[in-house]
């Protein structure tokens, strides 16, 4: 009796499990990239009361097992949301020019972070934020903490690369030990007030259009106040 052997190799169930299992890594940055776009998305249409899991995991082409494995609930997922927008401001081609001196440099930085954090996305979430305030003032404040710190971390690193010119460095407030507080008021004095006006209505086309003018003033005044 002549009997069929299976061919060398992996048996069928062995063969399935091969393909089971997590994505590959590579893949893993992109469902992220989907689910933080879907979400954004759908708060922004609706809100964070307003907008569902399954509506964000529809956009998203995911499952909801993949989002609750990556953010517990709404709330992580919105600050998750929340400081991707802080990220991209203060990942985009950020750099200090060469061969100019420090106010040319402050200007470039001011005026490039300005026109990235000046979108309708960007100003969006953070109206969300604010207007979710009420019913999650933990949230609110995590988020705003986590966005401070991260502000002032990026502005404080290309402040320390402006103080190797020769007129940053001569400048007390420049030095090491303050260089902390000095970003905290470059913040408050050339980026916070076009923030609050985008914050409270005012259209982001005529924000945009005074960008150079704004912060070629409020630069001025910084470092005069530095140098004071």
């Amino acid at each position: 009796m002549n009997v069929k052997t299976r061919a060398p190799g992996k048996r069928p169930h062995e063969r399935g499990a091969s393909r089971a299992g997590r994505p590959p890594k590579t893949h893993a940055g992109e469902v992220d990239r989907r689910i933080l776009d879907a979400a954004r998305r759908a708060f922004l249409e609706k809100g964070l009361d307003g907008a569902s899991v399954d509506e964000i995991a529809k956009l998203a082409r995911a499952g909801k097992p993949t989002i609750y494995a990556r953010f517990p609930n709404k709330e992580a997922l919105y600050v998750a949301v929340a400081m991707r927008n802080v990220a991209e401001v203060i990942e985009s081609e950020i750099h200090l020019p060469d061969g100019t001196d420090v106010e040319e440099q402050l200007i470039s930085l001011g005026v490039t972070m300005l026109r990235s954090a000046l979108t309708d996305d960007h100003i969006g979430v953070m109206r969300l934020g604010i207007s979710e305030a009420r019913r999650f003032p933990d949230l609110a404040g995590s988020v705003h903490r986590m966005a401070s710190e991260r502000g002032i971390a990026a502005v404080t690193r290309l402040l320390r690369e402006a103080a190797r010119s020769d007129k940053g460095g001569a400048l007390a407030a420049f030095a090491p030990n303050r260089l902390a507080t000095t970003a905290q008021f470059f913040i408050d004095l050339v980026l916070w007030p076009m923030f609050r006006h985008a914050l409270f209505g005012k259209k982001l086309r005529t924000l945009r259009a005074g960008i150079e003018a704004h912060v070629t003033q409020s630069v001025a005044f910084f470092l005069a106040a530095c140098r004071a």
